[in-house]
């Protein structure tokens, strides 16, 4: 399904915005999806290996089988109006674009709307600098890093005379972490639950040594995600951790009541551990029986969350004695989260020097 950018009349603007997310197939049809996981797993980004080996694992072992797999589960949370993730980005836009100033726009890494189109829109609507907000809160090579490389080359092809400002992660940004809480107090109030857990969409190990500035320190230490260091600013193990612990800490979450893990691997490399499918079904073993399921790396519901935790993970879990699971929404249209982008705007539109660009190591 084809969405359209909702039109706004905000006036003749100078700067503008593009909300950058990752994207979704245009439907459920096996070859719509088969296309959207074309584009998305040739990024070298993604699939970070030399294009000929990437080229053969994509047409020999994924695009033959999973298409087919991936639009059954599509085929679960797909809404009338489409993709969640589609529209409840455009939702966001919309929400944002009523409290600020300026225009607002809705790009994808991978599919429709493209980024591309969105930098056109903001063009003709008289933009010459342009705020791009990744909605990944966490730096990781293949998303936040792949989705800022992708507007800078948009910019570059489409309106290259455009000054580009990028939002820097703000994965232990007070206001986040707030709208985090705001969005799931109402299950934590109780405090009825054995143990909740902070699930984050997975990237290989090798992943975090990529972007590593040093190219010595993750993952060469115990605690190097609790050790001070540079390389924080591009590790997403390290930011995850932060997430989990301010949101415990606002909370008031007891230290042993909560965990993190990593989900949604692909291949048989080392990913970040512990996996989120093996800690389901480890935790009705233990004594847990009532688990809460955060998943703060995603800021809009998506396969990822709405399918294979909320769906897949409860059946996980519960086949493994488990007999209350609960999956905490995603930040979506929540009132405290369009305050976090108002405010990313403001500071923007209200200074006149550039945020800084944070562009780690990039895969060739």
């Amino acid at each position: 399904m084809q969405h359209q950018a909702t039109p706004k009349t905000n006036g003749p603007a100078k700067k503008g915005v593009v909300l950058l997310n990752l994207g979704s197939p245009d439907s459920t049809k096996v070859e719509d999806v088969r296309t959207y996981l074309r584009e998305f797993l040739s990024d070298p980004r993604v699939i970070d290996y030399p294009a000929p080996l990437r080229a053969a694992i994509l047409n020999l072992f994924i695009l033959p089988f999973r298409p087919k797999k991936s639009a059954e589960a599509y085929k679960k949370i797909w809404e009338e109006d489409g993709s969640p993730l589609i529209t409840t980005t455009y939702k966001v836009g919309d929400a944002l674009s009523d409290r600020v100033d300026v225009p607002v726009e809705v790009g994808m890494r991978y599919g429709n709307p493209s980024t591309e189109e969105a930098i056109r829109r903001l063009r003709a609507r008289g933009v010459t600098e342009i705020l791009a907000i990744p909605l990944y809160p966490h730096y990781a090579m293949s998303s936040y890093e792949t989705a800022v490389a992708k507007v800078q080359d948009a910019v570059k092809e489409v309106a290259p005379e455009v000054k580009l400002t990028i939002q820097p992660p703000y994965f232990d940004d007070p206001d986040y972490i707030d709208a985090l809480y705001e969005v799931a107090k109402p299950h934590l109030e109780s405090g009825d639950y054995d143990h909740i857990l902070f699930s984050y969409h997975g990237i290989p190990e090798r992943h975090l040594r990529k972007s590593d500035p040093s190219g010595c320190y993750c993952l060469q230490y115990e605690d190097c995600c609790r050790r001070a260091h540079p390389a924080h600013s591009v590790c997403y193990r390290h930011q995850t951790h932060k997430t989990t612990w301010e949101l415990a800490e606002r909370a008031g979450i007891p230290k042993e009541k909560y965990s993190i893990s990593y989900q949604s691997r692909l291949g048989s490399d080392p990913w970040l551990e512990p996996y989120t499918d093996q800690e389901l079904e480890r935790f009705p073993t233990m004594g847990v029986k009532n688990l809460l399921v955060i998943c703060p790396a995603f800021v809009s519901d998506c396969l990822e969350t709405l399918e294979e935790i909320g769906m897949e993970g409860k059946e996980t879990f519960e086949d493994a004695g488990g007999k209350e699971f609960t999956y905490i929404p995603c930040l979506n249209e929540h009132e405290r989260w369009i305050d976090v982008l108002e405010k990313f705007v403001n500071e923007y539109t209200n200074q006149d020097a550039a945020a800084p660009d944070v562009m780690g190591a990039s895969a060739e």
